[in-house]
């Protein structure tokens, strides 16, 4: 724990960054800017990125007087959080008119002392799969040739490798690529989703980029088969997932999965098949089920209906099929996960504390994964209509009450191999 309030940053407009030794950093919850306790701020972790937000001036405590107030000597900076880790407050600051949409990734507070940088997070997964250090770029491009050379015709390899690998730098193609633990599994170009942050599909008249191409193709059962059946074979820890930024809702092409599930499953049952969806076809899911799926993870903004239709926008689905997904799956005696994003003073308020006890308890959910919220926050809260957020408990608060009100949930960040679901979850994926 650092001895005193990290400085805030700001950044000159020209890719370099200060510290404003007469402010301290402040965070933000909701519309506020707020002190940050000491106890939450921890070093930037190794993978964190720091971001220039321009036409954003960064919102301060006076080292002097002890008032907010901005800093008018350049733009704000905000933390990138690598995976694994869990953002506490967002970075506060004051917006000025004409500032464009931020892109779609996630903006946490960020700050400086004892010569280093730092942000206010838990590390909420022990998990090593997705750490920064554990890529070598000469092997990568190895597992690539190799593969393209084994599936020459399989599109879905290809995507993978030139477009998630190469290209977008996906940590868990890079590790399907090297052989290793979750491999991704693309399989739906269309959604029944319009969400405001869909990070491969925006309208053009949106203010904000995509930031990946959709999968462009409806793969095979063949095709899916012929490259995730060697990978549960032989692979460590391994997990096939069907469902990635990269594509639309793979429920939507549930026959194609049902029928590659199948195929798996008549010759290996090793490894874990899981399906990351937004859960809208309980339908589906059974079937899924039936054909040997052994986990799902429900991705989803609030457990308020109201919040998650607002953001969601769904066609022909309503916030009920979700939870009747996650309960099919427990029915079944898989393992159930929610994909939760994370935006202090949304995430963290009374009501949805309430609400996501509701959820757990109807549901019987196994694991939540903290996900940070990859959106503009300002951007956010005006879409979907929110002027005031509630009052708010803290992320910290939140997650400790939530472990305290149910002890066996389990809290992190990746979807869980086979050994950990059966139990072992202090499990070492270095080993």
């Amino acid at each position: 724990m650092i001895q005193q309030s990290p400085y805030l940053l700001y950044s000159d407009g020209r890719g370099r960054i200060f510290e404003d030794r007469t402010l301290y950093a402040s965070g933000r919850s909701g519309w506020d800017a707020l002190p940050v306790p000491l106890a939450d701020w921890i070093p930037l972790p190794a993978g964190g990125s720091l971001y220039e937000l321009p036409g954003r001036r960064g919102i301060g405590i006076d080292a002097r007087t002890g008032n907010m107030r901005l800093c008018e000597k350049g733009w704000a900076v905000a933390a990138f959080l690598p995976p694994a880790h869990t953002g506490l407050w967002l970075a506060a600051y004051e917006t000025e008119p004409g500032a464009p949409t931020l892109p779609l990734f996630c903006y946490s507070a960020a700050g400086w002392s004892e010569g280093r940088f730092f942000a206010p997070a838990i590390r909420v997964e022990p998990d090593i799969r997705q750490e920064s250090l554990g890529y070598n770029e000469k092997e990568i491009r190895a597992g690539v040739e190799s593969a393209l050379q084994a599936y020459p015709g399989n599109r879905l390899v290809r995507h993978l490798a030139e477009n998630c690998a190469l290209r977008y730098h996906c940590p868990a193609a890079r590790n399907y690529f090297l052989g290793r633990w979750e491999c991704p599994v693309p399989s739906s170009p269309a959604c029944n989703a319009n969400c405001l942050g869909c990070i491969s599909f925006q309208p053009p008249e949106e203010s904000i980029p995509s930031t990946q191409d959709r999968l462009d193709f409806r793969p095979t059962a063949a095709e899916i088969v012929e490259f995730t059946l060697p990978h549960l074979q032989s692979a460590p820890f391994p997990i096939i997932s069907f469902g990635q930024g990269c594509e639309g809702e793979p429920l939507l092409m549930w026959e194609t999965l049902q029928q590659a599930i199948s195929e798996i499953r008549r010759n290996t049952m090793r490894g874990s098949i899981n399906i990351n969806t937004n859960g809208s076809r309980p339908d589906a899911v059974k079937a899924l089920c039936d054909a040997g799926l052994n986990s799902i993870r429900v991705s989803t903004n609030s457990a308020r209906k109201s919040i998650y239709e607002a953001y969601y926008r769904p066609n022909n689905y309503v916030f009920e099929d979700l939870i009747r997904s996650l309960q099919l799956v427990r029915e079944a005696g898989g393992w159930t996960s929610i994909n939760y994003f994370v935006f202090p003073g949304m995430t963290d308020s009374v009501e949805e504390f309430e609400a996501l006890c509701r959820m757990i308890r109807e549901t019987g959910l196994n694991m939540i994964q903290w996900r940070n919220f990859n959106i503009d926050p300002d951007w956010y809260l005006g879409r979907i209509g929110v002027s005031e957020t509630g009052e708010c408990l803290g992320m910290r608060q939140l997650m400790e009450g939530i472990q305290s009100e149910f002890p066996k949930l389990r809290h992190g960040y990746f979807n869980p191999p086979m050994e950990r679901i059966q139990g072992n979850f202090a499990l070492d994926f270095a080993h």
